[in-house]
Formats: structure tokens, C-alpha cells, sequence
């Protein structure tokens, strides 16, 4: 991409495919359903936080995550309580956090079951 167009080519996703066929995925998104927004009653997995799960072929995992708001109050804690919460995990080799706000959370990204579990259902 260049200066004048940076905005994502057409067509590509605005959030990165996870690494689901890697063996270790299922393991991490348990360990990220053990991780709840202090606010809200529900995982921030099945709240559509995590945004990719990428494990590569040496077991690092990358994991790009938003908040449900900039202004949140436990925006410099929660991707230390997610690396937390993944690190000891058989077979895990690092893990590294990333927030971003790119594309911004909406409801739209909960789960059925967050959904349902907030009264939205």
C-alpha cells in the first residue's frame, strides 16, 4: 500500500482468520473464556473481544483483541490477564497481546450465547 491509499484492499477481511486447524487453538480460546470483562457477566471470548488467535508452526501465539470501549478501565490490565490466562498452556511457547480499536467492537460480534446470557436474545 502506498501513503496515498492506505485504506485495506477490497475484499480483504478487516480482521485476520485465526489459526483454527493449528492444535493448540482449541486450548487457547478455553483459556481466553476463562478471562471476563469485570462489567459484564460474560467471557471476553464469547463477547467478541478477541478479534485472531494466530499460532504459528513454533507455538507463539499472537492475539489481537479490542475492549468494548477506549475508555475502559481496565484497558492497560485485560491483555495482561489474557497472556496470563494462555502462558500456561501445554506446549505454548509466547504469547503476545495487541489492542486494537480496528474495526471498533460492536454487539454484533457476541455470541448467541453472550447474547442471550445479557438479555439481548
Amino acid at each position: 500500500m502506498t501513503a496515498e491509499n492506505s485504506a485495506p484492499m477490497e475484499g480483504a477481511p478487516l480482521i485476520q482468520p485465526s489459526s483454527t486447524d493449528h492444535p493448540l487453538y482449541d486450548d487457547v480460546v478455553g483459556a481466553c473464556r476463562s478471562v471476563y470483562d469485570p462489567e459484564i457477566p460474560v467471557n471476553i471470548f464469547d463477547l467478541g473481544l478477541i478479534y485472531t488467535i494466530d499460532i504459528n508452526g513454533e507455538n507463539h501465539v499472537e492475539i489481537l483483541m479490542s475492549l468494548t470501549a477506549p475508555g475502559c478501565p481496565v484497558a492497560g490490565e485485560m491483555p495482561g490477564w489474557i497472556a496470563d490466562a494462555i502462558e500456561p498452556l501445554a506446549g505454548v511457547k509466547s504469547v503476545n497481546v495487541e489492542l486494537t480499536w480496528s474495526p471498533p467492537w460492536g454487539m454484533e460480534m457476541m455470541s448467541d450465547e453472550a447474547r442471550l446470557e445479557l438479555g439481548f436474545m
